[in-house]
């Protein structure tokens, strides 16, 4: 592995990530601050969410000023959680540096070894093959080949994590015509809970259709090579332009609600037409 120079960027970032590592330690210290000294794990993680999220913004908008902005925040997490690690003597930041370096050695060696990978489809295949081979004391200790997906992250995200994992062993649709097929069926079945023999419906059993349904949707994303959060959320970032061009057409919000269906319907249409949509890379 090449050695930095003293004018690469490694070097240079060092010194104000030592600085920041300082400052979290003063402002867990005794006499520092009494907000950062009362944070535990439990109540730094949802900001932790919140921080990624708007990393995922700033990257959709490109605004890279932002971004800078945001990666520093979340890295300010990273920090937190160290230094409160640290404190409890459970591992320090060192650790979890040296920790990423060896993983990132590891699981590269068509780069820093002698296996040869031409292609990304070759570099994932081995990472896979790495990863499970890293996995096996702990799947040891596991009921379950899923046990290691957190039940805590994004639902979405969660969905397409269990739909590939269960790929491996080959529980999976060959092809997208499948899940198509699917998809109806699941259409289907929440169309009959609307509408039951009984004439009763059952809300519980609506959620579960429901669920069935997006399940099906975001595997159908993952045969198709598409990110479902990264798709839902440029849809949500759509929506909110064009609703936005038809509070514009007719000035105001309350006009807006004092509108018949028919109108909304062609004012969405004109918005559809007239709002430039920025392009995805």
């Amino acid at each position: 592995m090449a050695t930095p120079t003293p004018e690469s960027p490694q070097l240079g970032a060092a010194a104000p990530l030592a600085e920041a590592i300082a400052i979290m330690a003063r402002l867990r210290a005794p006499d520092g601050c009494p907000w950062d000294r009362e944070q535990t794990f439990d109540s730094i993680k949802r900001h932790t969410l919140e921080e990624t999220y708007e990393v995922f913004d700033a990257i959709e908008r490109r605004a890279w000023p932002d971004l800078k902005d945001e990666l520093g925040d979340l890295l300010l997490q990273v920090l937190f959680y160290a230094q409160m690690a640290s404190e409890a003597g459970y591992f320090t930041l060192q650790d979890v540096a040296s920790n990423l370096n060896a993983k990132l050695i590891r699981r590269h060696p068509h780069i820093f070894g002698d296996v040869v990978a031409p292609s990304s489809t070759d570099v994932l295949r081995n990472w896979e093959q790495i990863k499970q081979s890293e996995k096996k004391d702990v799947a040891s200790s596991q009921s379950s080949m899923l046990d290691d997906i957190p039940r805590t992250m994004p639902a979405l995200m969660e969905a397409g994590k269990l739909g590939s994992r269960a790929a491996k062993v080959g529980f999976d649709w060959p092809d997208t015509d499948g899940l198509f097929t699917k998809l109806h069926e699941e259409i289907g079945e929440l169309k009959a809970e609307l509408t039951p023999a009984t004439g009763t419906q059952s809300l519980p059993a609506i959620e579960a259709e429901v669920g069935d349904l997006l399940f099906t949707a975001v595997n159908l994303a993952r045969h198709l090579k598409v990110d479902p959060e990264s798709a839902l959320r440029a849809t949500n970032a759509k929506f909110r332009r064009r609703f936005a061009a038809m509070e514009s057409a007719v000035g105001s919000t309350d006009a807006l609600a004092a509108s018949t269906p028919l109108e909304l319907d062609k004012l969405w249409n004109q918005a559809k037409n007239t709002v430039s949509e920025p392009p995805r890379s």
